[in-house]
C-alpha cells in the first residue's frame, strides 16, 4: 500500500505538528481504515463500527477474534488509516484537518470484554508514515509529513484532543458523579444541583460549572501539581472532585 510522502516537515515546528496530529488521533470525527486485500474491513463488526483508541501515538483497534480485521492483523497486512478532525465545534476551522497514517497491522493479543463474555482481539497499527493536511487548495493546504519520533513522544500524551474527549466523556457519562461532587463541595442538596459541566480541562486544573436554584456558578479547580500522564490526570481530577469518575 503506497502513500504520497507529502512535504517533509523541514524547518516547520515539528513539536507543533506532532501535537496537532496526536490531537486528531485522540479526537477524530470519523475513522476510515483500508486494508490490503480486504474488501470490507468492517465485516464482522457490530454496526460496522471501528473501535479505536490512541495508545501513545499508536492506533489500537478492538474487534471480535473472527472478524475480518482480526484475520488481517494475524496476516500482518498493510493498512491506511484516515482520520478527520473532531477538534472544537462542528464547522470550526479545526475540523478541516485530516491525519493519514500508514503501517502494518499486528495482532496484539486477546482480551475478554468487561460487559459480556465475548473474546476480542486487540489490533495494533505499526506506523511507517504520518501525514497531516488541511482541506482546500493552495500551499497552505499541503500534506506535511510528521516525524514518527515526535508523533509518538510522551510529550503529546496530554494533547488537546485527549483533553477534549476526556471532558466530553465526563460530561456525558458521569453526570451523577459530577452532581454529587458539586453537592458535597457546596453543601447543596443533590436534588438541587440541576446540571454540571467540566470545561477547559488542562494538565494543571479544570473549570467546574453548575446550575442550582440560585443560578449558574463557576469554580476554577487547580490541581496540586501538573499531571504527567493520562492516568495521572484522571487521578488528580477524581481527587479534586471527590467523585467516583472513571
Amino acid at each position: 500500500m503506497s502513500l504520497d510522502p507529502g512535504i517533509d516537515a523541514g524547518r516547520a515546528d515539528v513539536h507543533r505538528l506532532a501535537a496537532a496530529a496526536r490531537s486528531i488521533l485522540a479526537c477524530p470525527a470519523d475513522v476510515r481504515l483500508v486494508v490490503d486485500g480486504i474488501d470490507d474491513v468492517t465485516e464482522g463488526l457490530e454496526d460496522a463500527h471501528l473501535e479505536m483508541q490512541d495508545h501513545g501515538g499508536r492506533p489500537v483497534f478492538a474487534c471480535p477474534a473472527d472478524a475480518a480485521l482480526a484475520i488481517a492483523a494475524t496476516d500482518g497486512r498493510g493498512a491506511l488509516l484516515t482520520l478527520h478532525s473532531g477538534l472544537g465545534r462542528a464547522g470550526s476551522p479545526d475540523r478541516d484537518a485530516t491525519l493519514t497514517l500508514s503501517g502494518r497491522l499486528e495482532a496484539a493479543g486477546l482480551e475478554e470484554c468487561e460487559c459480556c463474555t465475548e473474546v476480542r482481539m486487540r489490533v495494533l497499527l505499526h506506523l511507517d508514515f504520518a501525514l497531516l493536511a488541511r482541506e482546500g487548495d493552495g500551499p497552505d493546504h499541503a500534506r506535511i509529513r510528521v516525524p514518527l519520533t515526535a508523533f509518538t513522544s510522551r510529550a503529546h500524551d496530554l494533547n488537546r484532543g485527549f483533553l477534549q474527549r476526556s471532558t466530553e466523556h465526563a460530561n456525558h457519562c458521569h453526570q451523577d458523579e459530577l452532581r454529587r461532587a458539586v453537592a458535597t463541595r457546596t453543601g447543596t442538596r443533590l436534588g438541587e444541583v440541576v446540571g454540571v459541566h467540566l470545561a477547559d480541562l488542562r494538565a494543571n486544573g479544570v473549570v467546574l460549572q453548575w446550575v442550582d436554584p440560585t443560578g449558574s456558578h463557576e469554580a476554577v479547580l487547580a490541581f496540586p501539581r501538573a499531571a504527567h500522564s493520562a492516568q495521572d490526570l484522571g487521578e488528580l481530577l477524581r481527587s479534586e472532585l471527590h467523585a467516583g469518575l472513571c
